[in-house]
């Protein structure tokens, strides 16, 4: 089996998703917005599918001519070939692109021996507890506008079925934010509101102050919180080995910063988080992602999962140790988490009673697209 073609396929629909400038997600009335879909195809008549992509222009012309002609199979050397193309051109190809085509090529591998990629890496379980993970604060009425209603929808997703609720508080652009105060409050609105009855976490602003990182930490620990996430700038790995060390509650990182698996072993031997994270998104697919949960099983670390999709959750299914919970959001009072994609028939976590997410069994990663709407809806992406 031999790949002929890489493709990235654009097309518009309808969301009520946008980016702040500092690039945080929050509900904004319905526009016209850009999806992507990558096909890797073969000549053997199987295609490798996922959505991402972006730039067009960087799988055209340098994803494409590295892969036409190899063997889709070879997914680490392929893997390692686009990686080691990143030395020059990273603006170009970026962990999440990378990530995009890597998790394309084991879709492939999955339809074409008839077996969900999660048991194509060894396979653990086949469902995940999930936890309710927020978009940011905002300032609108009825949104996550104060403490108490972060309570309130805390409550709403407990109703819902999910059993731990992750808080992402107010960020810039907001005039007023950040402020630490402000973000304990909400974390004890939230405590108050649903008792004991939900594992709770805090990702907050990602640069405060060693001082203003301390305080926060120590207020979560009176309240019992299961984890703090990323509050302060994750260049600085010598501001989280002293904050792991004045802290009992676990320190999870790193999340954003480059450098895909060696950077989580860096962190792993500097003592720099009692938890580690990576996601599909973060360190450049499933083939590093499950490097980096052996590595955090190898010392001993537990390693949690960034972000939701197929290829995070086949990786969870997959691994020997927790990930405890998959990431299911991001979550607002306003929006419907189940219309979200109407390029595909079906979504890819389904959530049951009792709060667990069900990896798909259908081979690759389970994708059920919706071929229609995307031919309906193509954009042509301009030359390049």
């Amino acid at each position: 089996m031999k790949i002929v073609d890489v493709t990235a396929q654009p097309f518009t629909y309808r969301s009520q998703i946008a980016r702040d400038s500092e690039g945080h997600s929050h509900p904004v009335p319905e526009y016209d917005a850009t999806e992507c879909l990558v096909e890797i195809s073969t000549d053997e008549g199987i295609s490798g599918y996922c959505f991402g992509g972006h730039p067009v222009g960087a799988i055209r012309q340098v994803v494409k001519p590295m892969l036409v002609g190899e063997d889709p199979f070879y997914r680490e050397k392929l893997w390692q070939k686009v990686k080691q193309a990143q030395r020059g051109s990273r603006e170009v190809l970026s962990d999440r692109l990378i990530g995009v085509v890597d998790q394309a090529l084991w879709d492939l591998a999955g339809r074409a021996l008839g077996q969900p990629v999660y048991k194509l890496l060894g396979g653990a379980r086949d469902k995940v507890p999930a936890y309710a993970s927020t978009m940011c604060g905002d300032e609108v009425a009825g949104g996550l506008n104060t403490p108490e209603a972060y309570g309130e929808f805390a409550a709403q997703c407990r109703a819902e079925g999910y059993t731990a609720f992750k808080l992402h508080t107010w960020m810039p652009p907001i005039p007023w934010a950040p402020d630490p105060k402000r973000d304990v409050a909400a974390c004890r609105a939230v405590r108050e509101r649903v008792g004991d009855e939900m594992a709770l976490m805090l990702d907050c602003f990602h640069h405060y102050s060693r001082e203003e990182a301390l305080y926060i930490g120590k207020e979560l620990e009176k309240l019992d919180y299961h984890w703090f996430e990323e509050p302060m700038d994750e260049h600085n790995v010598s501001s989280y080995v002293w904050l792991t060390e004045q802290l009992s509650i676990p320190v999870l990182g790193p999340e954003t910063a480059e450098g895909q698996m060696f950077t989580r072993a860096e962190w792993i031997v500097r003592g720099a988080s009692d938890m580690s994270r990576g996601g599909v998104g973060d360190v450049g697919g499933i083939t590093p992602l499950m490097k980096t949960a052996h590595l955090c099983e190898s010392f001993g670390v537990r390693m949690e999962v960034h972000g939701g999709g197929p290829g995070n959750l086949h990786a969870l299914c997959a691994m020997g140790i927790p990930g405890e919970y998959y990431e299911r959001g991001l979550l607002h009072p306003f929006l419907d988490y189940e219309q979200r994609t109407p390029w595909l028939n079906s979504i890819v976590d389904p959530m049951d009673e009792a709060g667990c997410v069900h990896v798909s069994q259908q081979p690759g990663l389970g994708w059920d697209i919706n071929f229609d709407f995307i031919r309906a809806n193509a954009v042509t992406a301009p030359p390049g």
